[in-house]
């Protein structure tokens, strides 16, 4: 008997990777997931062993499928379907630190004031000619 497969785009939604499948596709579409180390399709079937790279946001998380499901359950259950490596906890906890130690990220004011803008039109026109 054949081992049972699921599709990929399913299983991370199933396992509370993105809040739809819509956004799963999307995330796969953009070269966000990797199987194996080959870049994956939303048809991709995956089984129980195989290795995922997972980008979200400024993180890459390696995880290793453990139990496959099509439907969306509890966060406990969701847990259960995948194992993250250790070397991939200790890389995102290494980033996490770094960015920190970096210090704070250039926060905006908001909108740019009337004056603001004719100094930045100012600038830019400036700078193209």
């Amino acid at each position: 008997m054949a081992p049972p497969k699921v599709r990929i785009d399913k299983w991370l939604w199933a396992a509370r990777f993105f809040k739809t499948r819509a956004k799963c596709k999307i995330a796969i579409d953009g070269g966000k997931i990797y199987v194996a180390g080959v870049r994956a399709k939303p048809s991709k079937e995956i089984q129980i062993g195989d290795q995922l790279i997972i980008r979200q946001g400024w993180g890459e998380k390696t995880v290793a499928v453990k139990g496959l499901s099509e439907q969306r359950r509890g966060a406990d259950e969701a847990q259960a379907l995948y194992k993250e490596t250790d070397e991939s906890i200790e890389r995102r906890l290494r980033i996490i630190e770094q960015r920190r130690a970096a210090g704070g990220f250039v926060t905006s004011d908001g909108r740019p004031t009337k004056k603001n803008r004719r100094l930045i039109h100012k600038f830019k026109e400036k700078n193209i000619n």
